[in-house]
Order: C-alpha cells, then sequence, then structure tokens
C-alpha cells in the first residue's frame, strides 16, 4: 500500500526530516525520536482544531495521558517521514489519537501508534469536559461523528 492510500484517513500529515543527531550508537532513528515525531504531529493536530488558542485564551490545553508506539522498520539518516495523525474517539474529558508514521526511503510504514489526550483545565488542575465547539471542530475535520472511547471515566 504506498503513502497516500495508507495516510488517506489521517486528515493532519507532517513531514519531518530525519536529523543525524535523531541517530543512536546503533545507526538508526532512537525509538525516542518516534514519540517526538508523535508529539509534532499531535501539535500540529492541536493547532488545527483550535486547541491551542484554547490555551492561550482559556489555559484549557491538552494533557497527555498515554502513548504508545510499534516500531515496524529502521529508519537512518538521510530521510523524511510523514506522520500522519487521526482522532479515532472522543471520550467525555478525552481524545484518542492514532499515529502513522511513513519512511519515505523505505516507502512504507515504519511505525504506528496511539495517544491519548486528556482536555485539561491549567488553571483549576483538573480534566474537563471536551467542549462542544472543539468536539465540533474534530468532527469537521474528521469528516463525521466520532463515538466515544470504551472507558467512560475519560
Amino acid at each position: 500500500m504506498d503513502m497516500s492510500e495508507r495516510l488517506a484517513n489521517h486528515p493532519v500529515k507532517l513531514e519531518i526530516p530525519v536529523w543525524w543527531g535523531d541517530q543512536d550508537a546503533f545507526g538508526h532513528v532512537n525509538n525516542t525520536v518516534y514519540l517526538r515525531w508523535f508529539e509534532s504531529s499531535r501539535i500540529e493536530y492541536a493547532d488545527r482544531i483550535g486547541l491551542t488558542t484554547l490555551m492561550a485564551e482559556r489555559r484549557i490545553g491538552p494533557i497527555l495521558a498515554s502513548v504508545r508506539c510499534d516500531f515496524r522498520r529502521q529508519v537512518r539518516f538521510p530521510d523524511r517521514v510523514v506522520v500522519g495523525t487521526r482522532i479515532t474517539a472522543i471520550g467525555r474529558t478525552s481524545l484518542t489519537m492514532d499515529h502513522v508514521i511513513f519512511g519515505l526511503a523505505a516507502g512504507e510504514v515504519v511505525a504506528e501508534g496511539g495517544s491519548v489526550l486528556v482536555v485539561y483545565d491549567y488553571a483549576a488542575d483538573r480534566p474537563i469536559p471536551v467542549p462542544d465547539d472543539l468536539r465540533a471542530r474534530i468532527e469537521a475535520i474528521e469528516g463525521g461523528a466520532l463515538s466515544p472511547r470504551s472507558d467512560p471515566s475519560r
């Protein structure tokens, strides 16, 4: 499956260069870099839906509750990767994200994973329900309504 097919359902796609310093002693990109790539894509997504604006205006923003990464292939310098991100579920206070990293040199998926963000009121120091306007912007970018997470506490 080519990149455009694999990332078709990911509304946020971010192309990132692999830097020489991303490599470790084994000559491939260190595992922690993949998590930074996920983070960069999460931030891009948050910008597009206005979540970073909420943080600036009302101190409501995302807080990372969990992240996972499944490594598929090694990546080496020089290369570029494309990180695709989408939200797959909206819970009471949480957003479940799916991430895919496509290596341009490999021509295939090099890693995939997910993360859970909690909508957090930094002034009150607690999670809050996903605001309706934020939910509407997510559903607009995702192309329709999203189901809640299976864990009703989030």
